[in-house]
C-alpha cells in the first residue's frame, strides 16, 4: 500500500527549506516554473544508454488519441515520449506502462477500468533507467477542466469564474490538492528506489498549457474556452504543479525534466500549426486528447528528456 503519511519532521524542514528557497526565486524571476541547471562542466558527456527502462505515468505520458495507439485501454501511442526516448537510447528491454487517468494510486494498485496491474510491477531490481509523469489527476485536472471551460455553445463570461470558486473562502484549494499530493509523488519515488535501486530516475513535468504572453489571452480563450481572467490563475497552478515536482525529485535524488519552458511558446493558445498542447477541440488531422500534448508535444518531451540525459552532471 502507498505510504502517505506524513514526512518524517527532518525531510519536512528539508522540503520547506527547498521550497522557501523556490519561492524566493520565482519572486526575483517573475514566474514559478524551475530552473534548469547550469551547463558548467569543461566538456560534453558520453551518450547515454539505458538497458532496462520503465515508463510510468499517466495520459501525458501515455500519447492519449496520438496515432498509433497500440493500448486502447490506456490510451498509450507509439509516438508517447517514452517510445521516442526508446527509439533514440536503443535499450535491451523497454517497458511503458503509463495509462491515461492514472493517478499516484495507480502506482501501488490495479487501475480501475483498465485491466491493468499497479504500474510499480513493471520494475525489477535490474532495471536502469526510470521515467515517471504523474500528479495532474490527483490535483483533479479533468474537474478543472471541466469547471473552468466552456464546451460549445454556451456561452464564455467575463472575470474569473473559475479562479473564484476554487479560492472561495479565502482558500486556494488547488493549492491544497498541490501540498496534498506532494507526499503522495515523494513514497511513489521512494519505491521506485527500493524496487530498482541502480535506477536513475527522471521525473517529467508537464508541458505549457497556457500562454505567458498577454496577447495571446484572445487565443486561450477560442481554443480553450475559458475566460481570459481565469487564464493568470490556471498558469499559476500549473506552474506550481511543476514547482512541487521539481522539488520532490530532489528531495528524493531523482532528476526533474523541465517540459515547461521549451514548450512555452507552442502552448495551446498559439496558432494550430505551433501548437505543442491542444485546445478543447483537435483537429482530425492531428489527433490528441483535448488539453493534452499532440504528437510534436511528445516530440518535444522526449527531446527535453533526451537533453536532460545527456547534460554533465554538476
Amino acid at each position: 500500500m502507498p505510504r502517505t503519511a506524513s514526512a518524517p519532521a527532518g525531510r519536512r524542514r528539508a522540503r520547506l527549506a527547498i521550497a522557501a528557497c523556490g519561492a524566493a526565486a520565482a519572486l526575483v524571476a517573475g514566474a514559478l516554473a524551475p530552473a534548469t541547471a547550469a551547463n558548467t562542466a569543461p566538456h560534453a558527456a558520453p551518450k547515454p544508454r539505458a538497458e532496462h527502462y520503465v515508463a510510468l505515468g499517466d495520459s501525458f505520458t501515455a500519447g492519449s488519441l496520438i496515432p498509433v495507439q497500440i493500448d486502447a485501454a490506456c490510451g498509450r501511442s507509439n509516438r508517447n515520449y517514452p517510445s521516442l526516448t526508446a527509439r533514440r537510447l536503443s535499450p535491451a528491454d523497454f517497458r511503458d506502462v503509463s495509462c491515461g487517468g492514472a493517478k499516484t494510486d495507480d502506482m501501488w494498485r490495479p487501475q480501475p477500468g483498465t485491466g491493468k496491474p499497479e504500474q510499480l510491477a513493471a520494475l525489477k531490481s535490474d532495471t536502469t533507467l526510470v521515467s515517471i509523469g504523474i500528479g495532474g489527476n490527483d490535483i483533479g485536472f479533468g474537474e478543472v477542466v471541466r469547471a473552468c471551460t466552456y464546451a460549445v455553445p454556451k456561452p464564455i463570461p467575463d472575470g474569473n469564474p473559475c479562479e473564484q470558486r476554487y479560492t472561495k473562502g479565502g482558500t486556494d484549494q488547488l493549492a491544497e490538492r498541490i501540498l496534498e499530493t506532494a507526499p503522495k509523488v515523494a513514497a511513489v519515488l521512494g519505491e521506485i528506489r527500493k524496487r530498482s535501486p541502480k535506477a536513475h530516475v527522471i521525473v517529467v513535468g508537464f508541458p505549457a498549457i497556457l500562454s505567458e504572453k498577454a496577447e495571446d489571452a484572445e487565443g486561450c480563450k477560442a481554443s480553450l474556452r475559458m475566460p481570459v481572467g481565469d487564464i493568470p490563475y490556471l498558469r499559476a497552478t500549473m506552474r506550481s504543479l511543476n514547482t512541487m515536482l521539481s522539488r520532490e525529485a530532489q528531495l528524493a535524488r531523482a532528476t526533474y525534466v523541465d517540459t515547461y519552458t521549451p514548450s512555452v511558446d507552442h502552448n495551446a493558445c498559439r496558432p494550430f500549426a505551433e501548437r505543442w498542447v491542444e485546445g478543447m477541440y483537435p483537429r482530425a488531422e492531428r489527433p490528441a486528447w483535448p488539453f493534452h500534448p499532440n504528437a510534436n508535444g511528445e516530440a518535444g518531451m522526449a527531446e527535453a528528456v533526451k537533453q536532460t540525459l545527456a547534460a554533465p552532471k554538476v
